[in-house]
């Protein structure tokens, strides 16, 4: 039976304050930890004053970083994977690491945290019985508008994600694929000073997006039942 371990470390999306008291324990017991960005594990880290070996696993050296890693795990040893922001393995590498790590007999043990999905969704207002996760959406226009067509589709609370710069391009989609006045909420900057929901038909926030020229992290919440 193997000593190794990998844990699967939740982050703060945006407020460092965020972090729980076990993940910090981890974080400190653990003998290297795998991170996105050297950056922005190295800024974290900082602020939690731990100093521990990273190592790199992104979509540019997933498939060698994930052997080098699984290697120094058979050694028994421990590891943390946290992701620049939130909980890995959404949208970000690591999947198949856990799935090599689980065929060799490592155990594999999630550390809850911060979630912009969770807190989105408490806050929207809407009722939550049932949701429907639909994640990162194309960045190509056409397959985008694709998508948005699949999902117009599924009447439940539609959860999507996308970057800062793709905002009101989304909200634009999003008026003309369902309707200008179909309800949303978008969750911005959640966690952060300038966290604010915004409540609305679709024309009503996109207008709101453009006149204060809105950048930043966010969900997008249609309720489409």
């Amino acid at each position: 039976m193997s000593n190794s371990k990998l844990y699967i470390v939740s982050t703060p999306i945006g407020n460092y304050d965020d972090i729980t008291i076990r993940a910090i324990n981890i974080l400190n017991k653990v003998d290297f930890i795998i991170c996105e960005e050297y950056k922005e594990a190295k800024r974290f880290l900082s602020h939690l004053k731990i100093d521990k070996e990273l190592i790199s696993l992104n979509e540019h050296n997933e498939e060698n970083s994930t052997f080098e890693i699984l290697k120094l795990l058979k050694e028994k040893k421990e590891a943390a994977l946290i992701s620049d922001c939130g909980t890995p393995l959404f949208s970000d590498p690591g999947t198949h690491l856990v799935q090599l790590c689980i065929n060799s007999n490592i155990d594999v043990i999630p550390i809850p945290g911060a979630s912009s999905i969770m807190a989105a969704l408490v806050g929207s207002g809407f009722n939550l019985d049932k949701f429907y996760f639909a994640g990162w959406l194309s960045p190509k226009t056409d397959l985008r508008k694709k998508e948005l067509q699949k999902l117009k589709s599924i009447k439940e609370l539609l959860i999507i994600m996308e970057t800062p710069y793709r905002l009101k391009t989304l909200l634009f989609d999003v008026a003309n694929i369902f309707s200008d006045k179909i309800k949303l909420v978008l969750a911005f900057n959640l966690t952060l000073p300038t966290e604010k929901f915004f409540r609305g038909s679709a024309i009503e926030i996109l207008k709101i997006v453009e006149e204060n020229k809105l950048k930043g992290e966010f969900v997008l919440i249609i309720e489409n039942r």
